[in-house]
Formats: C-alpha cells, structure tokens, sequence
C-alpha cells in the first residue's frame, strides 16, 4: 500500500508543494503519494476526522485559510507552533498502535533559511505586510533573525491578533499600522516579508515606485503565483534583492520532509538539488 501525504488549503491549484515533496520522496525511494486538496476553513473538522480513520497516511501541509484552525484539530502541538498558535504542518506518528496527529510550524525556518541564504546578516529595521498566520511565522523568523523591533502593515488593524500573539509569545517588539502608511518604511526597511495574498500589495508597489527613494533592503514575497509579483518588480527597480517565496517554501517543505519521513538525516543536499530542480531554483551552494 502507497503511504500518503497532502497539501490543504483554498484556493490550491496554485501550489508547488506537490512538485517539490515528490521530488524529495522519489530521490530518498519512498513510495508516498502526494496530493493537493482543496479544502475550505468550514470543511477542516470533517476532514480531519476522516483522516483519523484512513491507514497510510504520514503527512499535512497546510497553507492559508487553515492554519489556526489546524492547532485545534490535532492531538499534540509541538516547538515554536505552540507559542504561535499557527499549525502548517501535521505529522502522523504512530503510538503504542494508534496514531497521534503532531502539529509544528516549519514555516518559521522556511523563512529564516531563505533570508539568510540571501546574505542577511542583520535586520534592524524590518517590516512585515500581513497580519495573518503566516505573519505571525515572520515575527518569530525575525526574532530568530536578531531583530528587536519591527513594524507590522495590515488591510485592517483590527484583524492582526495572530501576529500581536506572535510578537507577544517570541518577545518581540512590534507595531502594528494600516497599509495605506506602509510605503516610506518599506522602502527603508533592511528586510521586509511580505505575507499578503498574490495581487494584495499591487497597489503599494506603485507607491513605492512613485517615491524614487530606491529599496536598498531584502524583500521575501511569499506569494509566488503569479511571478514576479509587481511589489517584487518593483523592489528589484530600486536596486534592492528579491527573495522569491518559492525559497520559503522549499526550506519549509524540506523540514516537513523530514518529518513524514523520519529520515532527518537523509534528507540532504543531494536531496534538496532535486528539489530545487523540481520547481526552477538554482541548487544550492552548500
């Protein structure tokens, strides 16, 4: 019997997920099956019940709507997951028999590892744009990064308490502001991730071209559908360096690899080449 593993979110269509698991699983001889599936906040329940029932599965990926609401739906929520409240991944371990669902967060090291294999070594003056679950893996990414002080850009200000939680669990300084406002200090930011949805920072991109001041930190855009994005089109017109959320992802998978798998070890360079190859990244330099 194929073991099995999943990507979850809405809309899915999207991802890259699939490309770079199979690539991992084929390299190390493992026969899991790797899916996309659609799912909806409301249908997350339903599922996981389900999949309590079904044998041969090792993993979930989880992307947005659904990562608050997997913290919930597992049996044990392990590492900086816990302090965050946000669940990206579940890992199925087996238990005296039974199985027990293991929730983390590999989105944080996601980031972490793409920022840094971009050259940064320091990050005073960071901002984040978004508030949601993926931003509050960017405050705890910065805090790891030597940051003490970031401001966060949100739609709405009164809908960032997963990033006020985030700050708050890591003891990282934050202020939080509307979008409208995020133009200057963006552009002067040493790192800026970007957590918004494709097309939802289209309109501060043009404001940033408009001030000609030029970008001269690090931008990671999470959103890599379509790509370039306009703010990352706009960020590298003003000289600064793009990190594409491609690189995020690939870091994020590698350790969700390792986690279905259970062979930490294993997963390796060689590994992570064909990875990259999976999805156009350049390999990399280890």
């Amino acid at each position: 019997m194929s073991l099995r593993a999943a990507v979850l979110g809405h809309p899915i269509s999207h991802s890259k997920s699939p490309a770079l698991h199979l690539a991992a699983y084929a390299k190390l001889g493992m026969d899991i099956i790797y899916t996309a599936l659609d799912l909806t906040e409301q249908a997350l329940p339903a599922f996981m019940e389900q999949v309590r029932t079904q044998q041969g599965w090792r993993g979930l990926s989880v992307t947005m709507p659904l990562k608050s609401g997997m913290f919930a739906e597992v049996d044990e929520v392990r590492g900086v997951a816990r302090t965050l409240g946000v669940v990206n991944t579940v890992a199925f371990e087996e238990d005296l028999g039974s199985v027990r669902l293991i929730g983390y967060n590999t989105d944080v090291a996601g980031i972490v590892n793409a920022v840094l294999n971009a050259g940064v070594a320091a990050s005073p003056a960071a901002v984040v744009l978004g508030g949601g679950g993926t931003a509050a893996a960017a405050v705890a990414a910065l805090k790891d990064l030597g940051t003490q002080h970031a401001q966060v850009f949100v739609r709405d200000t009164s809908r960032a308490d997963e990033a006020r939680a985030a700050a708050a669990g890591v003891g990282l300084s934050i202020v939080v502001r509307p979008l409208t406002e995020a133009a200057v200090p963006t552009a002067s930011a040493d790192v800026v991730i970007s957590t918004l949805p494709p097309r939802a920072a289209d309109g501060l991109a043009a404001e940033i071209t408009a001030l000609g001041t030029g970008t001269p930190g690090v931008l990671l855009d999470v959103a890599y559908d379509p790509w370039p994005s306009q703010i990352a089109s706009a960020w590298q017109s003003g000289g600064g360096a793009v990190v594409p959320g491609l690189e995020m992802l690939l870091y994020q998978a590698v350790e969700q690899v390792r986690l279905f798998t259970g062979r930490g070890d294993d997963v390796n360079a060689s590994v992570i080449d064909v990875m990259c190859d999976s999805v156009g990244l350049p390999r990399r330099a280890f």
